[in-house]
């Protein structure tokens, strides 16, 4: 029987239980998403280049986990951000090509209504910081501070479309810029975020306009030369600009608090490697759509983890979201999934029962498996819009006055890629597993896998709707710079 004796104990118990402080919470992990644009799957050591030292992405693999099947759902460079920032395909963003202003394309941008990561972040007091390329909107009302950016500093869109001009939230700070020193000034900019932001939960997304075209590095790493020797040493300086980062993390004591990604926004351009992957930027084919991805995070991912299982960069919002406690965005479909047990588990399988890739604004190809599926007939890329590579000027190179970059640049000779196998056609069927440079169609000897495929492939093509044409090409227009403004033309090229 209690007594009341018993009573007043239990009650003072509770009390001084009640009064106990609380155990404290542990810190929110922090996020650094290095983006490169352009990088090819074949541009790294650890993925097999024996032109390009890259010591600290090694050493980023080394210490954590390399990912051999990682995807974006276009070879392009806004759909692959839009993707990434949102997880969702690109034709539920309706970013499906490039804003461009020198070609008039001035209007595409974002949806405000689509939720960023770091609109995900910021309700759990996160800092918010983009440094670099953009691409999602270039007038002042679609610039990244609108879409839950707590500062932006970078060229809203690719560094050979004018005004080439550097941005700093929604003012013009620099004009004209030379791109020499682009890798520098926005490793400076992310070293000062993290000194600033120490002490409080961040997310850096760090965009780098490098290796896109026009190939430029400081005069630490490059000397007048041959375009070979350029792209090295653009690829050198990406690599310094990593190691000065994860140096930043250990000095400040977070190293163990932050997931540190590295990837890249679609296949490799004149000039890069694919690894042996068939095709190049602007491809369906592998050349064009899968890149590196290289995750670190002391104590949480294993050391030399390595995974062939598939996933994209459609994963990283859900994967964030989830690691930091945050809800997905409601009322919308998120595309991708948690793939933070690929990063951590070895044999861990894919989340997905299939990965799409977008030509233009309709679906052209899905990979289940090993398998990968054509439905559409793939292109070569931007190989295939240059019909004489040796006579070629490109309308977007260093002109000395409103592009500042070398004039050696990489030549559309320099092609990246693997451009035998079996001709283009609809309804391909490769083996990746065992022809990772889709050589050997198989289509005829797997008809009921075929059939599937196109099942499948199919209940997603009614989410994107019937065939379209994108806004085609329009020319370019080298218009003057020193504003947010899109209607000075000085010339035409």
């Amino acid at each position: 029987m209690t007594t009341r004796r018993d009573m007043l104990l239990l009650l003072g118990g509770a009390a001084a239980w009640a009064q106990r402080p609380a155990r404290p919470q542990p810190p929110k992990p922090n996020f650094i998403v290095i983006f490169a644009d352009d990088l090819g799957y074949g541009d790294l050591a650890c993925y097999g280049s024996a032109r390009n030292a890259t010591p600290h992405l090694d050493r980023m693999a080394d210490e954590g986990a390399l990912f051999t099947d990682f995807y974006v759902p276009m070879p392009f460079c806004a759909p692959s951000r839009s993707a990434l920032l949102t997880g969702r395909y690109p034709f539920r963003t309706t970013i499906t090509g490039n804003p461009a202003p020198d070609s008039g394309i001035n209007e595409l941008a974002l949806p405000p209504e689509e939720v960023t990561i770091a609109e995900v972040l910021k309700p759990l007091g996160y800092a918010t910081s983009i440094l670099g390329k953009w691409h999602l909107g270039h007038q002042a009302t679609t610039l990244p501070r609108s879409q839950g950016f707590d500062e932006y500093y970078g060229i809203p869109y690719s560094n050979d479309m004018r005004p080439v001009q550097l941005v700093e939230n929604e003012t013009v700070v620099e004009y004209p810029i030379a791109q020499s020193e682009l890798t520098r000034k926005y490793t400076e900019r992310a070293l000062a975020f993290l000194d600033r932001n120490k002490a409080r939960p961040f997310f850096l997304y760090l965009p780098h306009a490098m290796p896109h075209k026009p190939l430029a590095a400081s005069q630490d790493f490059y000397t007048k030369g041959d375009p070979a020797n350029l792209y090295a040493a653009v690829i050198a300086e990406l690599d310094w600009s990593v190691g000065q980062i994860l140096a930043k993390l250990k000095a400040l004591g977070l190293d163990d608090n932050t997931l540190v990604l590295f990837t890249s926004d679609n296949g490799a351009t004149f000039g890069g490697s694919t690894g042996g992957l068939r095709g190049m930027k602007g491809s369906p084919f592998e050349g064009g759509v899968r890149v590196p991805l290289l995750a670190r995070w002391p104590g949480r991912i294993p050391a030399g983890l390595r995974t062939s299982e598939m996933a994209s960069v459609i994963d990283l919002l859900p994967t964030l979201a989830a690691l930091a406690g945050a809800p997905l965005p409601a009322g919308r479909t998120i595309d991708g999934k948690n793939i933070f047990g690929l990063m951590t588990t070895p044999r861990a399988p894919s989340p997905h029962e299939a990965l799409f890739v977008m030509s233009g604004a309709n679906l052209s190809a899905l990979r289940m498996g090993p398998w990968k599926l054509h439905v559409r007939k793939p292109g070569p890329g931007l190989a295939g819009g240059i019909p004489d590579p040796d006579r070629y000027v490109d309308p977007r190179g260093p002109d000395g006055v409103t592009l500042l970059a070398p004039y050696e640049q990489a030549r559309p000779t320099m092609h990246p890629g693997v451009t035998t196998g079996d001709p283009a056609r609809e309804n391909m069927l490769f083996h990746l597993a065992t022809d990772p440079a889709e050589q050997h169609d198989v289509a005829a000897a797997h008809p009921d896998l075929v059939a599937r495929m196109r099942e499948v492939f199919s209940r997603m093509e009614k989410q994107v709707g019937p065939p379209r044409l994108d806004r085609g090409w329009g020319g370019v227009k080298v218009l003057k710079g020193g504003e947010l403004r899109y209607d000075r033309i000085i010339d035409k090229p």
